[in-house]
């Protein structure tokens, strides 16, 4: 008889539904154009130090399980500034996470041509130069400073309209390999001069190596397009 007593009980517990589990909070996901504003304030950081526009975008990244952060900062996981960028973005709180986003970056500015043939070993004037614009960041030699042409050197032909590089001038106060210098050596209480030749080439400030008259290998720093000084 018990049995048959408990039998309404049973059947209701069966249809009646149990308390309800609580289901387990998920963190809000970290939001994508957060982590493009923090490559993109790195990237025009990085752009202010050249002379032209910044041009920048940023891919907005695939957030998967990234949650939400409060603290984050931006890297470049390559070779500095070029015009197809790696960018890395970390968060340093509450969760650590670290995600990469693609960049191309154009550096929009002056740059100088020639406006007449020059030959090599000429010295260039401002009446030698004409001005384009065009990206400096993916052809690093361009020149867009007229006090780095101005005054220097033709080492090769440049045909009317080339682009100045910076491979095809060089410093008139430097020293180029195969010449013959004025050795300075100083030391605590005298100055004695020599001369020897250049076995490398440098401007200003660049160390260099000179073979004495006697055949002696010594190192010294280039004043100026005849000397080296050397200390003793």
């Amino acid at each position: 008889m018990r049995a048959f007593r408990l039998l309404p009980s049973l059947l209701l517990a069966a249809v009646l539904p149990g308390p309800a589990r609580a289901q387990p909070v998920r963190p809000a996901l970290q939001d994508p154009a957060a982590v493009v504003a923090q490559a993109e304030a790195l990237l025009k950081d990085r752009a202010a130090s050249w002379p032209g526009r910044a041009v920048i975008s940023v891919e907005p990244p695939r957030i998967v399980n990234q949650p939400a952060c409060e603290r984050m900062e931006a890297f470049l996981s390559g070779s500095g500034l070029q015009p197809r960028t790696p960018v890395g973005v970390r968060c340093l709180a509450p969760q650590p996470w670290t995600i990469y986003v693609q960049a191309s970056v154009q550096i929009l500015g002056t740059y100088f041509v020639a406006n007449r043939l020059i030959r090599r070993d000429e010295v260039l004037s401002l009446d030698d130069l004409d001005t384009r614009e065009g990206d400096l960041l993916r052809n690093r030699r361009l020149i867009g400073d007229p006090a780095h042409i101005v005054g220097w050197i033709a080492t090769r032909r440049i045909r009317a309209g080339g682009a100045i590089e910076s491979g095809a001038l060089r410093d008139p106060n430097a020293i180029e390999r195969g010449q013959q210098v004025r050795t300075v050596a100083r030391g605590v209480g005298f100055v004695a001069t020599s001369e020897g030749q250049a076995l490398e080439s440098g401007g200003p400030g660049a160390r260099i190596q000179v073979r004495t008259r006697g055949g002696q290998i010594i190192t010294g720093t280039v004043i100026d397009a005849h000397t080296v000084q050397v200390m003793m």
